[in-house]
């Protein structure tokens, strides 16, 4: 098992809660952060805009994604833009196509062109890949995330797809690409075997980390400690 300290791959906090966002930004080892609307809407943000830019007042030094939610290509472009000015940390997230299946790559070729770090997000084949590779440029840094999660729920191992993703994106010299939607703790070391650029987790895998190299003996012990005090807690008798 490797150390937490020997990771190559970047630590991005996926999330939404302000606070949570707040207290993995002062961690040195986390060197991003992520967000979306489902996230948003699950802490019962209702102000785009207002929580957007509450969070960058405290968060400036390391990059931060925002997504458009528009469902029409340009008002997608125009949020995009708008989004951008918000702050120099900020990628502009940007959805692989719109709802009805229609591809955004023009857009992004458009954003890239206009010095937008965009963040092309909920890709899961390596197709989608190949071609937006072919529109992102060099010219600025940008993201690809790969759904790698959501690949494994299909019964899919990712790692297959993540390492031809790589391999696709080796000439995108300004493009990183993310690991996104890992379902639990050793995702981050099998990004990490593989030489994926960025992981971005939510803050309740992140948090983890801690467990990392623990004695398994120990963890069972804590594990029937656990059971055993809920079961007095709840009163239980037979």
């Amino acid at each position: 098992m490797e150390k937490v300290s020997d990771l190559k791959v970047k630590l991005f906090a996926d999330g939404a809660d302000l606070a949570g966002m707040l207290e993995m930004y002062e961690k040195p080892y986390i060197q991003g952060l992520t967000t979306n609307p489902t996230l948003m809407r699950k802490v019962g943000i209702t102000d785009y805009r207002k929580f957007a830019q509450e969070v960058l007042t405290h968060i400036k030094t390391k990059p931060i994604s925002f997504e458009v939610f528009s469902d029409d290509l340009e008002e997608m472009e125009r949020q995009a833009l708008e989004i951008s000015t918000w702050g120099t940390n900020v990628y502009v997230k940007i959805p692989i196509t719109n709802t009805q299946g229609k591809s955004t790559e023009r857009i992004v070729e458009n954003l890239v062109k206009k010095d937008v770090k965009v963040n092309v997000t909920a890709l899961m084949t390596t197709e989608q890949v190949t071609r937006i590779s072919k529109v992102l440029g060099d010219s600025i840094p940008n993201y690809v995330s790969v759904f790698a999660g959501r690949i494994a729920d299909t019964g899919r191992d990712p790692l297959e797809i993540m390492s031809a993703s790589l391999q696709i994106l080796e000439k995108n010299i300004s493009t990183e690409l993310i690991w996104a939607s890992p379902r639990e703790l050793l995702n981050v070391f099998q990004a990490n075997d593989i030489g994926c650029h960025i992981i971005t987790a939510t803050n309740d895998i992140l948090k983890k980390l801690d467990l990392v190299g623990y004695d398994l003996d120990s963890y069972s012990l804590d594990t029937v400690k656990m059971f055993r005090n809920d079961a007095l807690s709840a009163g239980y008798s037979l």
